[in-house]
């Protein structure tokens, strides 16, 4: 891929997340004066990091709204700026990252869930929302974990088959989850089959992206990716804390953690191609 076709990507990744944002205020106008009444569940959302996000805390319905909300502003304003930065830095993993960042826009399909209550949709749409917002979600982390791959030492030539491969790996996950349009979490996330199997994945993909970097700060002799793996365990630690909580705590760490992560890995990698 040459420079000036990713560029076009990074423009079109920017009107993506505009277009999303619009549908998201659209969707807002609805939803917000009556959200608190819409949803009734006991259940709390599933993740890793819950700990520190809140365990003990109650659910609020306008904090999880706020939290959608942060996502999709970030996925926005992370476009712009890597737009600005790497318009003209040739580097193979930036792309990969801005996949992961696009992928938060799709985070506002979960207010369709309580959208629902007030439009009636049919349970058809519900499904391909949820299955949009899996995709976006596995296609995220597989693409952070390609960006570590190419850092370590991936040919990035064949660009191409590589996105390929990362949507067909997203796609096999995405179709073969059961979702259940009748059960959700205060999240407003819809309950989806082999829960445990997919966080198993997601910890994998995570620690496998974190070693990719570390590889590639001893084969390289930067320390900078060192910083640039540092930066993806706090990305990672925003990412999940930001998809599954449901309290204002849970929110404000969420966003905090993700974007400090993001620009650290970010730089380090646009500090690291500006001298090549």
């Amino acid at each position: 891929m040459t420079l000036s076709e990713r560029n076009l990507f990074f423009k079109t990744g920017i009107f993506l997340c505009a277009a999303i944002i619009l549908v998201f205020l659209a969707a807002s106008f609805l939803t917000i004066p009556e959200i608190g009444q819409l949803l009734e569940t006991s259940d709390r959302p599933g993740y890793i990091f819950r700990v520190i996000t809140g365990h003990f805390l109650g659910s609020s319905f306008y904090a999880v709204y706020t939290t959608l909300a942060i996502a999709v502003l970030f996925s926005f304003i992370g476009m712009l700026l890597i737009h600005s930065f790497f318009e003209r830095t040739p580097t193979p993993e930036i792309l990969y990252i801005s996949f992961f960042v696009i992928a938060f826009s799709f985070e506002a399909f979960r207010l369709f869930l309580p959208l629902n209550f007030i439009l009636n949709f049919p349970s058809v749409y519900l499904r391909i929302t949820a299955r949009l917002l899996l995709f976006a979600r596995f296609f995220g982390i597989f693409s952070l974990f390609t960006a570590g791959l190419c850092a370590a030492g991936m040919d990035v030539q064949k660009t191409r088959n590589a996105v390929f491969i990362l949507i067909i790996s997203a796609l096999v996950i995405t179709l073969g989850v059961p979702i259940d349009t009748h059960s959700w979490d205060t999240g407003f996330n819809l309950v989806t089959g082999y829960t445990a199997l997919f966080k198993m994945v997601e910890f994998l993909v995570f620690i496998t992206t974190i070693i990719s970097f570390f590889i590639a700060a001893k084969v390289r002799g930067s320390k900078d990716y060192v910083h640039a793996a540092i930066g993806v365990i706090l990305a990672m630690i925003g990412r999940n804390i930001l998809l599954g909580t449901d309290n204002w705590i849970g929110a404000i760490q969420g966003i905090i953690l993700l974007s400090i992560g993001t620009w650290l890995l970010c730089s380090k990698v646009h500090k690291i191609h500006l001298w090549l």
